[in-house]
């Protein structure tokens, strides 16, 4: 930023001598139109006049044409460096901030932050040096209207601080509410087909209402702000210039000046004041943008696990004779007083199916998201193949892994390309190979474009079955990672679809290490071990046989949710 402002003040200095060149001969025209002075005395100064007035607006043009590659560059690097954020810091921050917020901050925000960075940056440089070089210049005219001009300066900005500070508290309160009004239309869109189901999509639609009406009713309490302090600033602006006028009125009249020099000074008066007014103006409709950078540089200030690289990388990175082990972790999200996971413990050795089954809100998701290294704990000991790590956000443990979410990510790209995700060099042989273990063939066989064909978001919608086999396929295609986590992949399934799914899914477990989260029971009878938790913490843990024989927490979760299913 510094070359750019540099150079930006330079030009901002050459326009104020532009501004005050402008009103001297536009005056001393003027004048000689008054005194009746032949044609040719006006000629000259009117062409110098033209000449400046149009210098003096090139300079604006210049000073946007400089600025604007800074801006747009700055905001690039900055969108790039809040994704790599996102991604560094995983699912924490769209738990904690909502998905509506940070897909706004991402797009509309930084957008925002474009526009803040160019109309603030120029605004600033003019405001700290035009105004002082016309003072000076009218210091040397006449000092006393020079001197008058400096003292109300400060009252404007006094008022122009109230009323700002008074517009800010407005804009944060809107800028909230436009946050929440994201998250509820995020959620809302994920939830209809739901809401429809359960009838509740018109008793929804109230809520959705009233949270855009909470929305509308912010934004017009921030523009009456920002009305009343443009009337304001405008009334004392105005309000100066008047009493400059009144006293150059009296200097003529008294003879203490010459209609020359009081028509240069009522002249630049406006000009004095229009650099603040600009300010004004652009500050309060850049608020939002001020507020979308704040959140931004809130989420990059965050800090991102170190010590990726105490696991040592091996290949392959895991195999039947290694263990991973929790001892006492607590795991918590961001600044919650409250730990999510509480003194979890469990040794876990190579190839075993790990069924992870509780109650909604019981930390199923969590505990999937620690294993993945996306969540670090704050307490307690991890060991992988006897190495202590502070957190599983090791480069070799995430070589080591595919994530299946309950809705896996389609990128907007070919359907090869979706299924290469982990290996973009996978050879035309493997990718068939995995297709087929992924029951995908006979689908892509009735595309016109076979793997070709574009899928993800804009293209060929893919159903919810299709989308669990297309990562499936992933998993296959890249056999180095000897790690599965599924965080309840077929919750949105119905149970025809789960159970053909079951069956492309149940030989990719071989040789693999899998920890499976899931509220569907009759995934746990293909479990070699089971974890039960409820509230954050491991209640039980065993093999199905074990668990059963002992009729405590596992047995009475089955009761339930097959007493819920029954009814």
């Amino acid at each position: 930023m510094k070359p750019a402002a540099l150079i930006m003040a330079v030009l901002t200095l050459i326009q104020a001598g532009m501004i005050i060149l402008q009103a001297k001969y536009l005056s001393l025209a003027i004048v000689n139109l008054w005194q009746l002075k032949g044609i040719h005395t006006i000629v000259m100064p009117l062409a110098v006049f033209g000449v400046v007035f149009l210098a003096r607006h090139l300079l604006t043009l210049s000073k946007n044409w400089l600025l604007y590659p800074f801006v747009e560059t700055t905001t690039k690097t900055l969108r790039k460096q809040f994704m790599a954020k996102l991604f560094d810091l995983g699912p924490s921050v769209v738990a904690q901030k909502g998905t509506g917020n940070v897909v706004t901050m991402g797009l509309e925000g930084i957008d925002k932050i474009q526009t803040y960075l160019m109309m603030i940056i120029g605004k600033v440089l003019d405001l700290g040096i035009t105004p002082w070089l016309i003072l000076i210049y009218i210091g040397f005219i006449k000092w006393e209207e020079a001197l008058f001009l400096l003292a109300i300066y400060p009252l404007i900005i006094f008022f122009m601080i109230i009323l700002g500070l008074a517009a800010q508290a407005k804009a944060d309160r809107q800028y909230a509410g436009y946050q929440r009004l994201s998250n509820h239309f995020v959620d809302t869109l994920r939830g209809l087909p739901t809401l429809k189901q359960l009838g509740l999509n018109k008793a929804y639609a109230d809520n959705v209402y009233q949270v855009s009406e909470d929305y509308r009713k912010k934004t017009m309490a921030t523009l009456v702000i920002a009305m009343t302090s443009t009337f304001a600033l405008d009334f004392f602006t105005t309000l100066s210039i008047a009493i400059i006028a009144v006293f150059l009125g009296f200097g003529l009249m008294n003879s203490t000046i010459q209609l020359l020099p009081a028509l240069i000074i009522l002249t630049l008066a406006p000009d004095y004041f229009a650099p603040i007014r600009n300010f004004a103006n652009d500050y309060h409709a850049t608020l939002n943008g001020k507020n979308a950078l704040t959140a931004v540089l809130d989420i990059l200030q965050r800090p991102t696990p170190k010590d990726r690289e105490q696991l040592p990388l091996r290949d392959p990175v895991w195999e039947d004779q290694d263990t991973l082990t929790f001892d006492h972790v607590n795991v918590k999200y961001g600044d919650s007083k409250q730990a999510t996971l509480q003194d979890l413990n469990f040794k876990i050795k190579g190839f075993q199916k790990v069924g992870i089954i509780g109650a909604s809100g019981s930390g199923k998701s969590t505990l999937i998201n620690t294993l993945g290294g996306f969540l670090s704990p704050q307490d307690g000991q991890i060991t992988v193949r006897g190495t202590a790590v502070p957190h599983l956000d090791q480069k070799a443990w995430q070589r080591s892994f595919v994530y299946i979410p309950q809705a896996p990510y389609l990128f907007h790209a070919s359907l090869r390309e979706n299924i290469t995700f982990y290996d973009p060099q996978a050879s035309e042989t493997a990718v068939q190979s995995a297709v087929a273990k992924a029951g995908l063939s006979d689908w892509i066989a009735t595309l016109p474009e076979g793997l070709e064909t574009a899928i993800g978001e804009g293209s060929r919608g893919v159903s919810g079955g299709q989308a669990q086999r297309i990562a499936l396929a992933r998993a296959f295609l890249d056999d180095s990672r000897r790690v599965l986590l599924f965080d309840e992949p077929t919750a949105h399934l119905d149970i025809e679809t789960e159970v053909g799914l079951k069956q492309t899914m149940m030989p990719v477990f071989d040789h693999h290490l899998v920890f499976f989260a899931t509220h569907r029971l009759h995934w746990m009878n293909e479990m070699d071990y089971i974890l039960v938790m409820d509230h954050g913490q491991i209640v039980e843990q065993g093999t199905p046989a074990e668990l059963q024989e002992k009729n405590g927490a596992y047995v009475r979760l089955r009761s339930e949710m097959e007493g819920a299913t029954v009814k």
